[in-house]
């Protein structure tokens, strides 16, 4: 099933990211995960990608049919293009097809100094629009409420992103975020600017005080006080951390639900308990 459907007949909708192995020896040790996860009965799940080397995407195919077939719910896999010309393109997405992968969510990638990027696409957009005539795919877009590192100003971050959706994008995802009035004023701007797709809210609960110094360097999220707060006095109390983070991100999920927005789209970490006890906090709310 598309996920553009899901959304056409669903009011809300609950989804997951994990991200696969870096040994396919280890392949067999996510079933512990994905049990935890299918049984929460999410709408799909995403598959995260790594840029340069055939040897990611296995992986990501390898895990979504496993989510597709054994457990029956659909996988989202992630696909970037920044390292990638149009004959490899062209392979990913004839081995999907054959698979029966038919949603994606079409990415930039990361710049990395120590991959060499290729000159066929520069954009998520671009990926898109080749994808477009390429097969029967859904594809799904990244956004971001506190703008991409790389945006001028929200305006071109605006423009941009009507870019993605007039090459094909049908769901935008988020990045992550901490304060939800940033994503409220995103969302009014896409509409202001002609994106009238859904989107859906990224949530990381964060577990450990490592873990959101380096989610916010990397995606520069906005760090709120209340949560500073949080952070200081629970940081070298592993227990106290897990209770008061859950409940952050559960009283961000709360207020996202209130406001009708479109849905939840869960960063996992691959932590079953994470998702497990966002799950139990929402279970009479989505």
């Amino acid at each position: 099933m598309k996920i553009s459907d899901i959304y056409s007949k669903k009011k809300r909708s609950l989804s997951f990211e994990i991200f696969p192995p870096k040994k396919d020896s280890e392949l067999k040790n996510i079933d512990a995960t994905l049990e935890v996860l299918c049984q929460l009965k999410p709408d799909f799940i995403s598959v995260t990608f790594g840029a340069g080397g055939s040897s990611n995407c296995n992986r990501t195919i390898e895990l979504a049919k496993k989510i597709k077939y054994e457990y029956q719910v659909e996988p989202v896999v992630h696909l970037t293009c920044l390292s990638y010309d149009k004959a490899e393109i062209d392979e990913f997405s004839k081995v999907l097809a054959a698979e029966g992968i038919q949603n994606v969510l079409a990415l930039r990638g990361d710049k990395n100094p120590n991959i060499q990027e290729k000159e066929d696409f520069k954009h998520a957009s671009d990926l898109m629009e080749y994808l477009s005539g390429k097969g029967n795919f859904c594809m799904a877009g990244a956004c971001y409420p506190e703008c991409h590192p790389e945006s001028e100003n929200r305006v071109s971050e605006i423009r941009h992103l009507k870019k993605k959706v007039d090459a094909g994008a049908q769901v935008l995802l988020s990045q992550l975020f901490f304060d939800n009035d940033y994503f409220f004023r995103f969302v009014e701007d896409c509409r202001i600017g002609g994106i009238n797709v859904p989107i859906i809210p990224g949530i990381m609960p964060v577990i450990n005080a490592a873990q959101i110094k380096r989610m916010v360097t990397m995606c520069g999220a906005s760090f709120p006080m209340r949560f500073q707060k949080i952070i200081h006095k629970f940081e070298d109390n592993k227990e106290a951390l897990f209770d008061a983070g859950m409940s952050y991100a559960l009283s961000q999920i709360i207020d996202l639900l209130v406001n009708d927005i479109d849905g939840i789209h869960l960063y996992t970490m691959n932590n079953p308990a994470v998702a497990g006890k966002i799950c139990e906090g929402i279970r009479n709310i989505i």
